[in-house]
């Protein structure tokens, strides 16, 4: 094997494969080193694994409550061992290929850890050893993030587990209790709420799903309720005890006083953290800013020449999608091409039952930016489609500019969310009005007839609903 190449990419993960397969497709020379499996955390255990339950789990609450639209099921098994070979399955199959793409493309496959000895040299120890490789133009860090322990509340994979752990339970808890109230505490939290467990969710700040709009929280909200969450806001989960019984009690600090909560398995899913340190950035001056994110300029350059950063460890929004374009922005650079960090808006999907989706500006940011806000709201509840498949729960909201019509945002939290936002991420990005997403021909009947009833209820002409 060479160890000469024109870019080295230190991480194989959304952020790292697409920069080197962009790389390997312009000619470069490159080799892409990852220290466990090639996919990073998306395709191993977050991403991909979770929403493979979050399926599952979806389908399996519908199963339950088909009656009432007469489909009986004598008897629904949940089959925990075989859904997780199943979700394996799909895991191996994905990081197989992200290999095989990785080949085919050019690009030589390192396996260990990456440090920089210099901005050109990128030591990796490895199972055989240590060896070094020179990068005669770039090397690109896109080691990803790792998720932030509790202290307190350390993982010890039984008891105590993080997402890691979550995606990968053989056996589902009599009562789990998820420490965050976020994005991945409560899409793991309803999964295992649909398959059976008895949810308690604690959050630190006033709400669940902090920065979230509001109104949309409070859809999701009720659907966990209503199947039996406890919710806890603004209370802080300090420390547990095991009870004789091997039950965990969680002792919480709430904003009336104290309280012990049991339950048999603690979730902790409080964020993640960028992994920057220990790669030998701080030796060559490279800046990392006090929350550990390597900050990057619009073509993803550090501030030291021939260093990049991508993904996760450059910074938010930390998003799969988000990591892979910057990947690809990155290798169009390093091979001498003009690309930048030139879009308007990256979407954001929570995947929780029902789903939200974020495209573009919210109505707190476009307000606080000087627009005069108009707003267009469907509601499902009056989408014969959403009738049809027992999901009517939601709303689609376009955030209008009330003086030019511009599209500055959408929010969608209901079926099909995670789908739904890719129209409306095309018309922030294209600075489309209201009018076009009125006046564009959406086929009958379908979820996306709510994108353009909000299009026409902002405009005050919306044909299924009382107009405000």
């Amino acid at each position: 094997m060479s160890t000469e190449f024109d870019a080295i990419v230190i991480g194989g993960g959304p952020a790292g494969y697409p920069c080197a397969i962009r790389l390997g497709q312009l000619g470069q020379s490159v080799a892409c080193v990852e220290e466990e499996e090639y996919g990073g955390v998306c395709l191993n255990w977050g991403c991909i694994p979770s929403k493979a339950l979050i399926s599952n789990a979806h389908l399996y609450h519908k199963a339950q409550t088909a009656a009432e639209v007469g489909l009986s099921f004598s008897d629904i098994k949940l089959d925990v061992p075989k859904m997780q070979t199943w979700k394996d399955g799909i895991v191996k199959k994905l990081t197989t290929g992200v290999r095989g793409l990785l080949k085919t493309n050019g690009a030589t496959v390192v396996e260990g850890r990456g440090r920089l000895l210099d901005s050109r040299t990128v030591e990796v120890t490895g199972k055989n050893g240590k060896q070094t490789l020179k990068a005669k133009k770039a090397i690109v860090i896109a080691t990803g993030s790792a998720t932030i322990q509790v202290p307190g509340f350390e993982f010890d994979g039984k008891r105590i587990i993080g997402a890691r752990q979550a995606v990968s339970l053989k056996e589902v808890p009599k009562r789990l209790l998820v420490v965050g109230g976020g994005v991945i505490g409560l899409e793991l939290g309803m999964v295992y709420q649909a398959f059976g467990a008895e949810l308690t969710v604690v959050e630190l700040t006033p709400s669940l799903l902090p920065g979230t709009d509001p109104e949309a929280v409070k859809v999701v909200e009720r659907t966990l309720k209503k199947r039996g969450a406890k919710i806890f806001t603004e209370t802080r989960a300090e420390g547990f005890e095991l009870a004789p019984s091997g039950a965990v009690r969680v002792k919480l600090k709430t904003k009336s006083g104290d309280e012990v909560v049991e339950c048999d398995q603690v979730l902790v899913a409080v964020g993640m953290k960028p992994r920057s340190r220990d790669l030998g950035l701080e030796a060559l001056g490279v800046q990392i800013d006090p929350r550990g994110f390597v900050p990057t300029n619009d073509v993803c350059q550090t501030n030291v020449p021939g260093i990049y950063a991508i993904g996760d460890v450059s910074g938010a929004p930390m998003l799969a999608h988000k990591a892979s374009k910057e990947g690809e922005v990155c290798a169009e650079v390093i091979a001498g091409h003009k690309a930048g960090k030139d879009w308007t808006s990256i979407p954001g999907i929570i995947f929780t039952d029902p789903e939200i989706a974020t495209a573009g500006m919210s109505e707190a940011d476009a307000a606080k930016q000087g627009h005069k806000v108009k707003l267009g709201k469907f509601p499902f509840s009056a989408l014969g489609r959403a009738m049809s498949i027992r999901e009517t729960d939601g709303f689609v909201k376009v955030i209008m500019d009330a003086e030019t019509k511009r599209v500055l945002g959408v929010t969608v939290v209901g079926p099909s969310a995670s789908d739904l936002i890719s129209e409306a991420m095309l018309a922030v990005e294209m600075t489309a009005s209201a009018e076009d997403l009125a006046l564009t021909v959406h086929p009958h009947p379908t979820l996306g007839e709510a994108m353009m009833e909000a299009g026409a209820a902002a405009l005050g002409h919306a044909i299924h609903i009382a107009n405000r």
